[in-house]
């Protein structure tokens, strides 16, 4: 148990044979040392973990060869399955954000020939997926 002042006191019997420099380098030390560990605290975020990946990157994979990279449709595969414009104004304004999640979820067969993500996809990158798509929009 401590008394009052007693941290102080052992800190001060500790330090004293120390010099300015040395005590300096200790500070500088141990301030590197809390940086480190607070980036690295703050980029291992959640959407970052092994089971969520960036909804850039899963659109690259799962969706630019038909949707094309800017969601215009303008790809030879795009053509053959007659893929949508997800940049399209006026389709934004019509279809809800539930409507998307369930295309990506479940696909679609009803204008060309969508596939079903929900085995590739969790529903938190499904839901990136659509606030990406909104994104697209012209």
């Amino acid at each position: 148990m401590f008394c009052k002042g007693q941290p102080y006191a052992r800190w001060r019997r500790e330090t004293e044979g120390m010099s300015i420099t040395s005590l300096f380098s200790l500070l500088a030390v141990s301030f590197v040392i809390c940086l480190v560990v607070v980036a690295g605290a703050a980029s291992s975020s959640p959407e970052d973990s092994d089971g969520d990946r960036g909804a850039a990157q899963l659109y690259g994979k799962y969706c630019s060869s038909c949707h094309g990279r800017d969601g215009q449709a303008k790809t030879p595969k795009a053509k053959f399955n007659h893929a949508r414009d997800l940049s399209d104004s006026k389709w934004q304004d019509d279809v809800s954000d539930e409507r998307i999640f369930n295309s990506i979820m479940n696909g679609r067969n009803q204008r060309g020939n969508m596939p079903a993500f929900s085995k590739k996809l969790n529903e938190r990158e499904a839901e990136s997926l659509v606030t990406y798509v909104r994104g697209l929009r012209k």
